[in-house]
């Protein structure tokens, strides 16, 4: 049984102005096309497309915008990526976020997605895929992963009318308003003037990427909706861009839904990049991330499916038995399996993603 799935998390449009791929191409025709390229180790291994999405019966999502800029800047490679995404300054993360937001705007006249932007453009949304789920455009909701192209908190208001409506303050490393992967540290002054402004216009804050003690904060200050767009536990693989139980235990007191993942590196301990090998672990390891954070919960009302696919890695970095993005619908038989209801299964492939923006986005 194909069941209808919203992905709370995917880079479709760092995917086609970063990485030059045509996301209305099918995948087998998008990895032919970067055969022989050498520049990421994900080159002739997309697992995404427009086309691979519909198969997938993925017709909202979640979609990015993501560029850094932050004030400690990586030394440059002696060879520039072409994906690199930290830039200069906040002006030209700002500019490459805006040319991803182009790309979803010229997706949108093409007639591939539509942009959500309101709780009316949501629900004709739904029942365009009620009616007929295979014509139906791809609804986007449209969310940034780091705050670097908000260039101060005044500037939020300008993301939000251009239809921002998530936004996670930092991604790996430091940002101009928090401390994110790998470090740690509290809101910067300019982050907390950024939540005030968020909670003014009522962003969805994400506290994915989030150290420990910025997430504390955000959580301790911030008055709106919350969700983890992408995130698994780290009492299943340690590392500090897990969630750690009493993290989940304060989500779900919050209301918010936590997106499981399938970076390989987050389903598996001490995966090492570019040496260990998908084999080792399959997409059960997903579902047992799902079934943590229901098991904390008490119930499945707040697991949703993140996918983050082809966010930065490929087949060689997602669970063996993941192909392309359609895969995720062996989630389904897996937590029926483990004596899941259908319907527990439906809220956590869409319904609890579907309740939550429902109830987030604004009126008008």
């Amino acid at each position: 049984m194909t069941r209808l799935l919203i992905d709370t998390h995917l880079d479709l449009a760092w995917n086609a102005v970063s990485y030059n791929r045509d996301l209305t191409l099918a995948v087998e025709a998008i990895r032919r096309r970067e055969q022989g390229m050498t520049d990421e180790p994900g080159r002739g291994k997309a697992t995404i497309s427009l086309m691979e999405l519909r198969r997938a019966s993925i017709r909202m999502c979640v979609a990015t915008l993501l560029a850094r800029s932050g004030p400690e800047r990586k030394p440059q490679p002696p060879v520039i990526k072409r994906t690199d995404l930290d830039h200069a300054s906040p002006s030209i993360a700002y500019a490459a976020a805006h040319a991803q937001l182009a790309y979803y705007k010229a997706l949108e006249k093409e007639g591939h997605v539509r942009i959500i932007r309101r709780l009316a453009d949501f629900d004709n949304q739904w029942i365009l895929i009620q009616r007929d789920p295979d014509t139906a455009p791809l609804g986007v909701v449209l969310s940034m992963e780091g705050c670097d192209p908000i260039t101060t908190p005044r500037e939020a208001q300008e993301w939000w009318d251009l239809g921002l409506r998530a936004a996670g303050l930092a991604h790996y490393g430091r940002s101009h308003y928090a401390y994110g992967t790998g470090v740690d540290g509290p809101l910067e002054e300019a982050g907390i003037e950024l939540l005030k402004e968020f909670d003014r216009l009522g962003m969805i804050l994400d506290v994915t990427h989030l150290s420990d003690q910025s997430m504390a904060q955000a959580l301790d200050l911030y008055k709106g909706r919350v969700w983890a767009s992408h995130h698994n536990c780290r009492a299943l693989v340690p590392g500090d861009r897990q969630l750690t139980d009493e993290q989940i235990k304060r989500l779900v007191g919050r209301g918010a839904i936590i997106g499981a993942a399938l970076d390989a590196w987050m389903l598996y301990p001490n995966w090492e990049r570019g040496k260990t090998e998908p084999k080792v672990v399959g997409i059960e390891a997903v579902a047992d991330h799902i079934d943590h954070v229901c098991q904390i919960a008490g119930n499945a009302n707040h697991s949703a499916i993140g996918s983050d696919l082809d966010g930065g890695y490929g087949t060689e970095q997602t669970p063996r038995d993941v192909g392309t993005i359609a895969d995720l619908q062996k989630l389904g038989n897996i937590l029926l399996k483990r004596k899941y209801k259908p319907a527990d299964v439906d809220a956590i492939f869409y319904k609890n993603a579907l309740n939550f923006l429902r109830e987030a986005l604004p009126t008008e």
